[in-house]
This record gives structure tokens, C-alpha cells and sequence, in this order.
């Protein structure tokens, strides 16, 4: 079965990527308008972090954000045969600034959110650097799309480290010089041992994983902003947010971290994964201990 749905989107991966959008025009309407694919939750989720948009501006934001979703979706299977050329053209970043830090001859993490196209982003990255991109990801129920999209992902290079089992998967690459790769705006699993901040205009948990490990190596962290600049074609920013977070209080890389992330996301909010439900997990006042913020919950900034 994998074999034949290999072929299959493999075969689909040779259509010029213009066929491709038109297909996914298609399937825009088919998910949004007949389907009505998690609209309820985008359009709660955009109400929530836009109260001062108008109810017309926050539908283009959620139709766009539509489209951009699909996009990403059939641009992940152009992976399968697009040349490292063809990535290189179409994802663009100050590469420059891994450089030095790589001459350092230290691990780095790099700290990022669900913001499109993060698929073609990572192998842009590994043909642009001399690490070893190791990028922590949720193992899928479905065996075949896991062993599919594996090997999607890992075709120019990249490792994946399936969460459930990331301690024991790192200390593989302990001789390593490596770039972890963490996409740190998930919804926490554990409310009660996350870190909470106003984000997007309501308290937010973050999960403490990413900060507390750079801060036990001390290794040098790294924030990536992706934005769209027109169909098909990215540039991310990358910015060095900390060479020493141990010297950092507990919690400022995280909240340091929400802060550059909403930023990117105001600035083109159509373009991160509203889809998600990201605010599951209410805050609760048994919480307070872990609040990271310097306004008090709720509050403006």
C-alpha cells in the first residue's frame, strides 16, 4: 500500500507547480465552502486575537488563511520531486547570520511557529547550513502517511525526532553539531507546567521544553519568522535571540520568544495555522506561579 500511494503522489509531484494551485483552488472550495473544514474554530480563534477588526476583515483573513493551508498542503507534495534549484529560488533567508555561530562550533536551537510553508523551510535551511537540522515532530496514527511523509521530509538531509521519544533520539547526535529545530507554539499538554503570557489579547500557555533545554546546554537559540511574499515563494528571518539563555531569567526566552512570534503573525496573520485549537487549555488561577508576563492576565500591554 505505501508503495503504490508513493507512486501515486509521486506521479502528482511532476505536475508543474501552476496545475498543482489550480487543484488546490479547487479544493479550497470543496474544504471551506461545502466541507466548512474547522471553520467555526478559525473564525473563534481570529475573534479572539482581532477584537478590533471588523467582522469583514477577519473573513479575509480566515478565506485567505484557507487558501494558504491548501497551498502548503500540495506544496509539501512537490517535495517529492522538486530540485534542490527549484526550493532555493522560491525560499529565501539571511542565511549569513548561522555562519559565525556555526564556526563556533556549538549546537543551536532554532524556535519557530506553525507559520506556512514550514515543509519547503527546513530543507531550504539544511542545503544553507553546515549543521545537521534535527526537527522535533508528532508521530501520525496512520503508519503509511507517517512513512510517506518521513520520507518527504528527510530527502535533502533533515532528521526528525519524534517527540515521544526526543531525549533518547538527541543524545544520538551528541557528536554531533546540530541545529534542533522546534516548532514552539503548540498548545501545552500540561497546563499546569507551562508557562503563561498574554498572547493574541488572551492568556496563553507555552510549553517550557524548548527554553529549558537551550538553557541546560547553553547553547545558543535562535528565532525564525516565515513570510509569504506571493504564491509559491517564502523568506524567513532569522534573528539570534540569546547566545548564553542560561544568563536569561526563567520564562524571558519564553516570553521573549510569544512576543517575536506575535509580531510576525499581526503582520500577516492569514499566514499561521488558525486551524489549530490553540487555546484548548484555558489559563486557571492555580496558575498564577507560572505567569511570565509583566502585565497581569488579561491586561493590555
Amino acid at each position: 500500500m505505501y508503495y503504490l500511494l508513493y507512486a501515486v503522489f509521486y506521479l502528482v509531484s511532476l505536475l508543474p507547480l501552476r496545475l498543482l494551485y489550480f487543484f488546490s483552488d479547487i479544493m479550497f472550495v470543496i474544504v471551506y465552502r461545502l466541507i466548512g473544514y474547522r471553520r467555526k474554530v478559525v473564525a473563534a480563534n481570529l475573534q479572539c486575537a482581532f477584537p478590533e477588526k471588523t467582522p469583514a476583515e477577519r473573513l479575509a483573513i480566515e478565506k485567505q488563511f484557507f487558501h494558504n493551508m491548501i497551498d502548503a498542503f500540495v506544496e509539501t507534495f512537490k517535495l517529492l520531486s522538486a530540485s534542490p534549484r527549484f526550493l532555493q529560488r522560491r525560499v529565501t533567508a539571511n542565511w549569513h547570520v548561522l555562519e559565525r555561530l556555526q564556526q563556533s562550533g556549538k549546537k543551536c536551537q532554532l524556535h519557530l511557529g506553525h507559520t506556512f510553508n514550514w515543509e519547503w523551510g527546513h530543507h531550504v535551511l539544511q542545503m544553507n547550513t553546515g549543521f545537521q537540522v534535527l526537527v522535533v515532530y508528532g508521530p501520525l496514527s496512520s503508519k503509511i502517511f507517517e512513512r510517506l511523509l518521513l520520507k518527504i521530509r528527510t530527502r535533502f538531509g533533515s532528521r526528525f525526532i519524534p517527540a515521544s521519544n526526543m531525549k533518547a533520539a538527541i543524545d544520538g547526535y551528541s557528536q554531533t553539531q546540530y541545529l534542533l529545530g522546534l516548532v514552539a507554539d503548540q498548545s501545552p499538554g500540561k497546563p499546569h507546567q507551562a508557562f503563561w503570557l498574554n498572547f493574541l489579547n488572551q492568556p496563553t500557555g507555552f510549553i517550557p521544553g524548548p527554553e529549558r533545554g537551550a538553557r541546560r546546554l547553553d547553547i545558543p537559540v535562535l528565532f525564525a519568522s516565515v513570510n509569504k511574499i506571493r504564491r509559491g515563494y517564502y523568506h524567513a528571518h532569522l534573528h539570534i535571540a540569546s547566545e548564553c539563555p542560561v544568563q536569561l531569567a526563567e520564562g524571558e526566552l519564553t516570553r521573549m520568544y510569544a512576543r517575536f512570534l506575535e509580531q510576525n503573525i499581526q503582520k500577516q496573520p492569514e499566514n499561521w495555522l488558525w486551524s489549530h485549537r490553540r487555546w484548548k487549555r484555558p489559563y486557571k488561577p492555580e496558575y498564577k506561579d507560572l505567569w511570565i508576563d509583566s502585565v497581569d492576565v488579561g491586561s493590555e500591554r
